[in-house]
């Protein structure tokens, strides 16, 4: 059975995409630490991290320096952090999202009721971010 970040890839569910590309998909969290907490999830359906073949690898981090640098900009925290857990669904995700102090990486601070217009304003600010960065890979929606 496809994971759930497979059917959203798919189109079968909805999602805030922010990049595209061949290998990976990018797009904002429903239930967001920090405004922009943003998924880098790669299109291949891989449960564990540490099962990534290298060049994939490379690739996703690539691509989490990239997202990271836009959300660096488009919110100025003090750093941007990166996590892969992988409990929640069996299907590699990195996770990325502005952080000003250690706990903004704590999962049980995550906004479970966030609106639909706040998902919406951080998509496009994270969108604007990149296409001001140049970036062909910026996802519509």
């Amino acid at each position: 059975m496809a994971s759930l970040f497979t059917r959203i890839i798919d189109g079968q569910l909805p999602a805030r995409f922010v990049w595209k590309d061949e290998y990976c998909v990018a797009f904002l969290t429903i239930e967001p630490i920090r405004p922009g907490h943003t998924l880098v999830v790669p299109r291949a359906e891989i449960d564990h991290w540490i099962d990534v073949p290298a060049e994939l690898a490379a690739h996703l981090h690539e691509v989490s320096r990239t997202l990271s640098t836009a959300i660096h900009q488009a919110w100025n925290p003090p750093k941007v952090g990166l996590m892969v857990a992988g409990l929640e669904v069996p299907h590699v995700h990195y996770h990325l999202l502005p952080i000003w102090e250690l706990g903004d990486m704590n999962f049980s601070r995550a906004d479970r009721d966030a609106s639909a217009e706040d998902l919406d304003q951080a998509a496009e600010r994270l969108r604007a971010q990149l296409r001001e960065m140049g970036r062909a890979e910026v996802a519509d929606s």
